[in-house]
């Protein structure tokens, strides 16, 4: 039986995606006030410098994975114009649907699908850039989701990943105890479910830091990749460029 990890779990791999599909069930309706609150706004900059860094234009086809609520696929949406294409995935449908129907509310109607990354059902060489901005880290084959990525790429295409990362040392101790005493609270209070929470604190502390991430993606297919680290850490941004 082949296992992986679920937070601090090890668990069956053929059960990770139905449990992360459990935790984002969970927390739809109260994500964005739940970032805001976890980050102190702070993730509405950190998604405003990947747009900017991604350097989408007018006519551009854009993918955005694990695309939850819409925070990139509206944004690129403004960059294409009318001439360009944004596709707005997740693999989660009530993540989806919540970013469906705020997009739509805003007056912005974009395709909409419900896709696994590590199984993109796009041609090669389809997109200009890809997007992922905080999905990477509860994939269950990285390894294969990069590829399939660098696959639907046009040559010069570019990857976005936006994930948390590694934290400067010496703010690894303030950082943990936030994480894994204040989270969890936050996430009783606004959503019912501490749970959720501390499986987020637990999944970034999984996931692979930054130099290891570069490593994963240039294995991917991606000839030149730049690493950005936010907020001392907090964040990285890994930009991929496709041979």
């Amino acid at each position: 039986m082949a296992t992986t990890h679920f937070g601090y779990q090890t668990v069956d791999e053929a059960q990770k995606a139905a449990r992360v599909r459990g935790v984002f069930d969970s927390v739809a309706q109260k994500y964005d006030i739940m970032n805001d609150l976890m980050s102190g706004g702070l993730h509405r900059a950190w998604k405003a410098y990947t747009v900017a860094v991604a350097g989408v234009q007018p006519g551009h086809r854009v993918l955005d994975i694990a695309g939850g609520t819409g925070d990139l696929s509206r944004a690129f949406a403004k960059a294409v114009g009318p001439s360009g294409l944004v596709v707005h995935t997740d693999i989660n449908e009530a993540m989806l649907r919540v970013g469906r129907d705020r997009l739509l509310d805003e007056g912005t109607a974009l395709p909409t699908n419900l896709c696994d990354a590590e199984k993109l059902p796009y041609a090669a060489n389809t997109f200009d850039r890809v997007s992922v901005a905080f999905g990477l880290r509860n994939m269950t084959h990285k390894e294969v989701a990069l590829a399939e990525m660098c696959r639907v790429l046009k040559p010069g295409g570019r990857l976005l990943v936006l994930e948390f990362s590694k934290v400067a040392a010496p703010l690894a101790k303030p950082y943990d105890w936030y994480s894994f005493n204040i989270l969890p609270k936050l996430g009783q209070w606004m959503a019912g479910d501490a749970d959720s929470y501390r499986y987020l604190a637990e999944s970034i502390r999984m996931h692979p830091d930054a130099a290891t991430l570069k490593g994963m993606m240039k294995t991917a297919g991606f000839g030149h990749v730049d690493v950005h680290k936010l907020t001392a850490g907090v964040v990285a941004l890994h930009v991929g460029i496709k041979c």
